[in-house]
């Protein structure tokens, strides 16, 4: 998260504008005086003893919501307790979504297959476009939704039914298939950060208190990244796209260790493709990595030391193109750009093949809206290279996707200049919600979905860094919607088949 947060208070040519400082302050201020306030009081609380029968259900989420089926998940806690962080001790119990479609019969119901404080069920069999109502229930007590009432957003529901209630009943309705028969799903994710030490670290900002891991366990990175690429296996992958920030300061250390990582999914140039983020720029050391670096170990360990680190593939009619968002001379704290050269690579590829179905993905998004914090020029692309880019989409009927990472969070923005392409923001693998997004591509349409990595120490790890930033991370991790980490669209992919065989081939023009 240094890269986009930390890293520009200390670099002038990315501060963010005195408007957009008082706009977050207004928002962030009562918040960071309460999280000093709980700083204060949670050593005092953490040996605590709770009563043994006492329990409080909190931080309720509508994860993942498909059209036959959803993700719930909830923490349980000892009320009166702190682990240090704010954050209850864990209340290990049951857990059990009840729900049907209509508030007063809730008639069916999803249980856990174990006791846990880090709730996690799944209903399945849901119908498409019916509206159902549910409660998240441990021990007898009803769940609460994480509040994210600084972005006026919802974490339970696709509506406003049951907040503002102590447990719900809260309500979704659930969308339409994607058009047509299923081709192939993809894994989106980005931001691994292999070798970091401590999430959510703010360089000159006290209350931003970072998040490290717990004596004796395995680095939170190589937890998370493993649960990822095991939970896209789970649930019917066949390809994966990582858009960079694999590594927290681009050691050959760091990267060697997610390759192995990431080669569980399958074959890099085949089953799965790397791009570039700023935190994997050559010759990069940063102090939250366990190894500084020199040279390009980026290009050394997944390029073989030689080509770009942008390229186009066509797998069975769909074009994938990765962007190096990160070709410059920078500190990492600066806006991303593609330099002349590759822009116009980029341009002529989209050109050729105009009505070919294209998916973008490239480290830094093209623009970044309704942020809670101030948005810096360090959080996305340069701005006439955006422009650029946007232009060529206008031209390129066939783009339909343009996955990016680097902001840690959920978000989903359909711009003026193509309506036609979703940007889809991807939060980070590496903390909280702590997963991937899975594009199911149809023949006339595709569906995005957010998963949570659901094994017991990514779960574990996600918990505990909903505490980052003070507290607030949910209001920009998670997305203010249940659609800005969940949709459908609609476009013409009939052309696209499941290929046979994928090239082996890692970089080139």
């Amino acid at each position: 998260m240094r890269c986009c947060f930390s890293a520009p208070l200390a670099a002038l040519s990315s501060l963010p504008a005195p408007c957009e400082i008082l706009r977050s302050g207004v928002l962030l201020a009562p918040a960071l005086l309460r999280a000093a306030a709980d700083a204060l009081h949670d050593p005092a609380r953490r040996n605590r003893p709770g009563h043994p029968d006492s329990l409080a259900a909190v931080n309720l989420e509508l994860v993942t919501l498909a059209e036959d089926h959803a993700v719930i998940t909830w923490y349980t806690g000892v009320p009166g307790t702190g682990d240090g962080l704010g954050h209850m001790l864990p209340a290990i119990t049951e857990g059990e979504v009840v729900y049907g479609t209509h508030p007063a019969r809730l008639n069916r119901s999803a249980a856990e297959d174990r006791s846990t404080a880090h709730h996690h069920v799944e209903l399945t069999d849901l119908e498409p476009g019916q509206t159902y109502y549910y409660r998240a229930l441990s021990r007898g007590v009803a769940a609460t939704p994480t509040p994210l009432h600084l972005v006026r957003g919802n974490a339970v529901g696709t509506n406003h039914h049951g907040l503002g209630s102590i447990g719900g009943p809260y309500s979704f309705t659930t969308p339409p298939p994607p058009p047509g028969r299923h081709v192939l799903s993809i894994a989106l994710c980005n931001d691994l950060h292999l070798g970091e030490t401590t999430a959510g670290l703010m360089a000159g900002v006290p209350l931003m208190r970072g998040v490290s891991q717990e004596p004796g366990r395995a680095p939170y990175p190589e937890v998370m990244s493993r649960a990822l690429v095991d939970e896209a296996r789970r649930r019917g992958a066949d390809l994966l796209l990582a858009a960079g920030d694999i590594s927290a300061g681009g050691s050959p250390r760091d990267l060697a260790e997610a390759k192995r990582i990431l080669d569980g999914f399958g074959a890099h140039g085949r089953d799965y493709f790397v791009v570039r983020g700023n935190h994997d720029r050559p010759g990069h050391g940063n102090f939250g990595s366990r190894a500084g670096s020199c040279g390009d170990a980026f290009s050394e360990e997944f390029l073989g030391g030689d080509g770009p680190a942008y390229f186009a593939r066509d797998l069975g009619g769909l074009r994938i193109i990765g962007l190096d968002t990160y070709k410059k001379d920078g500190n990492g704290a600066d806006s991303g750009g593609l330099g002349a050269e590759q822009l116009s690579w980029f341009r002529a590829r989209l050109k050729e093949h105009k009505d070919q179905p294209t998916l973008v993905f490239g480290h830094h998004p093209l623009a970044v809206r309704d942020s809670v914090f101030p948005v810096t020029g360090g959080q996305r692309l340069d701005r006439r290279e955006a422009r650029s880019i946007l232009d060529a989409y206008a031209g390129a009927p066939g783009v339909f996707l343009h996955h990016a990472g680097h902001t840690h969070r959920n978000k989903r923005t359909v711009l003026a200049q193509a309506p036609h392409v979703t940007m889809q923001e991807v939060g980070a693998a590496k903390e909280y919600p702590g997963g991937f997004c899975l594009l199911r591509i149809h023949s006339g349409g595709f569906a995005l979905n957010h998963f949570k990595s659901s094994g017991v120490p990514a779960r574990e790890w996600g918990e505990r860094t909903r505490r980052v930033a003070a507290g607030l991370w949910p209001h920009h991790a998670l997305g203010r919607s249940v659609g800005d980490r969940n949709s459908v669209g609609a476009h013409d992919l009939s052309g696209i088949v499941r290929p046979a065989e994928r090239p082996h081939v890692f970089a080139g023009r």
